[in-house]
């Protein structure tokens, strides 16, 4: 009878390990890649902070992301390349420049950050590089004509 109630122990441990990490993750389909990540587990770090970082920004009549619609109407194919791209400014622009005083906001942002590397490493790049190089050399009239539209 111990045997048994210490084998079952043992195995309801096990399971517990086992199925804990992997509550709440969410597999995201974008287009070629397919990535698994807890996103409410981030939401939840986020919203933590949300308030105190946008009580900092003054600039509310700007916008870099305008909601989900614009990121939305992203092409199944280039979904992958973009989150890769908007991964790689959060983590290279804005997580290591935000400053504050408070140890709190900083542990939150460094756990932020953290997701978004264990993300980001998911995403297989984009284009090769000399093909990407290409690529926006040859585009760039686009964004020089919405340059000139902007005036």
């Amino acid at each position: 009878m111990k045997a048994s109630s210490l084998a079952f122990s043992l195995l309801s441990a096990a399971f517990y390990l086992l199925w804990t990490p992997s509550t709440g993750l969410k597999t995201l389909n974008l287009g070629s890649c397919v990535i698994a990540t807890n996103l409410q587990e981030i939401r939840n770090g986020f919203s933590e902070i949300r308030g105190s970082v946008q009580a900092k920004d003054g600039n509310i009549d700007i916008r870099i992301l305008r909601r989900t619609e614009s990121l939305q109407d992203t092409k199944p194919a280039d979904q992958c390349c973009l989150l890769r791209h908007l991964l790689r400014l959060y983590l290279d622009r804005v997580f290591k420049n935000y400053q504050t005083p408070d140890h709190y906001t900083l542990r939150k942002i460094s756990s932020l950050a953290n997701s978004f590397l264990t993300i980001k490493k998911d995403l297989r790049l984009c284009l090769e590089p000399q093909a990407a190089v290409v690529k926006a050399l040859g585009e760039l009239d686009i964004l020089l004509q919405w340059m000139e539209e902007t005036e």
